[in-house]
């Protein structure tokens, strides 16, 4: 005779908070993880990934809430950033109030990011442990300020192997899953210059913030008019060297 067990009705998103609506203590806590975020959906709305196309199963989160025990449904653990694929990436039209595991079959982020500040979070090692549990397959550890006083460096990327996160690199890091490489550089965005993470591509060139490819576009459109008045200028002097060997231009 098979039995089965009865699972407890677990809340949905509409019936969880966001977050933990704890503050952060500076402003790059959401800016950082808000400039991967806007890069992605630039990289991988242009067809700029191998493949090509419009990718939409992914989700990347910000200060968002994520549960993940059906034992513990109203615990959750809420990361800078990270990054699900194989998922919708618009489930409803309001969009996610939170990343609930059981609404999302049970898949967990691939990617974690947080950004270490003045009051230590337990990056290292609390918080290491949660997103063991929670199935994330590389943690980034992004440290600018104070990894001095944490005795690790400023950029650090973990993996899972065998039950435990194992550091890989604290520099530019290739990420097979995503065809994509996440590293620190200095960039512009919102108009503030500073070391930001940043994507990269499979040679090492790294894609734009917002602003830049803003700036690139209005010096593309310069370019453009440039080319346009000159092409104008080489017209006329034409017509002119035309004219004065008695050829009429516009019999042509």
């Amino acid at each position: 005779m098979e039995y089965s067990i009865a699972l407890p009705q677990l809340p949905t998103a509409e019936e969880l908070p966001d977050s933990d609506e704890t503050p952060v203590d500076n402003e790059l806590q959401n800016l950082i993880p808000n400039l991967l975020l806007a890069i992605l959906s630039a990289v991988w709305s242009d067809g700029l990934r191998p493949t090509g196309g419009d990718r939409q199963d992914w989700f990347f989160g910000v200060d968002m809430g994520i549960y993940y025990l059906p034992t513990a449904p109203r615990k959750s653990i809420v990361p800078d950033g990270f990054l699900s694929l194989g998922v919708e990436r618009r489930r409803q039209q309001r969009g996610r109030l939170s990343y609930v595991l059981w609404e999302e079959n049970w898949i967990p982020p691939i990617l974690v990011v947080e950004v270490v500040s003045q009051t230590y979070g337990g990056e290292y090692d609390t918080k290491m442990s949660k997103y063991l549990d929670l199935g994330v397959l590389y943690y980034v550890i992004y440290n600018p300020d104070y990894w001095q006083r944490d005795d690790h460096a400023p950029f650090e990327v973990y993996k899972q192997v065998n039950d435990e996160f194992v550091l890989q690199s604290q520099a530019q890091f290739w990420i097979p899953e995503l065809q994509l490489a996440i590293g620190v550089d200095v960039g512009i965005y919102g108009g503030w210059e500073r070391e930001w993470l940043f994507w990269f591509n499979q040679d090492g060139e790294r894609f734009p913030s917002p602003d830049e490819r803003v700036e690139q576009a209005e010096q593309q459109a310069q370019q453009a008019q440039q080319q346009a008045q000159q092409a104008q200028q080489e017209l006329e002097d034409l017509r002119n060297r035309l004219k004065q060997r008695g050829i009429d231009p516009d019999s042509f």
